[in-house]
């Protein structure tokens, strides 16, 4: 696990996903093309790609969410999420410095690193608190394990949601793909 981490520290120093943006747009007319996509794409695709998304994040294991305190950028390991009622979740403690940040700026940004070193998704977009006790109670129960630190009725529990979401699958032997939700 040691050797993943210090892998996808390594990774994010040397591409951060760049080597693979096309040649001919600029940063501006790639930015206003996600933009475009998103507002665009059908129930159908949205939902297909944030299954996709999901299945990224579970195949990795561990993923690093990256936050903001003031100019002061935060990075921290997560690993669980669930897609529930159509919309793609993650969960923390309100007690938490991460949970405070999120609430004080949703603007976030995931990195998940594949087993091989070589293939990575960057997911960015905002986080919406959801404090539906019927959401907390299905997280809960996908995943087990947190019961024994958390109950959906403690004033702890954070479930945020993911929205206006871009994916960008990235590798060093591929051109990089995105996908909107």
């Amino acid at each position: 696990m040691k050797k993943m981490y210090y892998a996808f520290a390594l990774l994010l120093l040397a591409t951060a996903c760049t080597q693979n943006k096309p040649a001919e747009a600029g940063a501006d007319e790639i930015q206003a093309t996600t933009e475009v996509a998103a507002d665009t794409i059908s129930n159908e695709t949205r939902q297909a790609n944030m299954e996709e998304v999901q299945a990224y994040l579970k195949e990795c294991g561990a993923f690093f969410i990256a936050t903001a305190d003031g100019d002061q950028p935060h990075v921290r390991p997560f690993g669980v999420s669930e897609i529930i009622g159509g919309r793609l979740y993650i969960m923390t403690g309100k007690v938490k410095d991460v949970y405070k940040q999120m609430a004080a700026n949703g603007k976030f940004e995931i990195c998940a690193l594949k087993a091989s070193g070589s293939e990575w998704m960057r997911l960015s977009g905002t986080l919406v608190n959801d404090e539906t006790l019927s959401v907390k109670e299905e997280f809960l129960n996908r995943n087990e394990g947190l019961k024994s630190m958390y109950k959906a009725d403690d004033d702890n529990m954070a479930v945020l949601y993911i929205t206006n979401a871009t994916a960008r699958f990235c590798s060093f032997s591929a051109p990089e793909r995105r996908v909107n939700f």
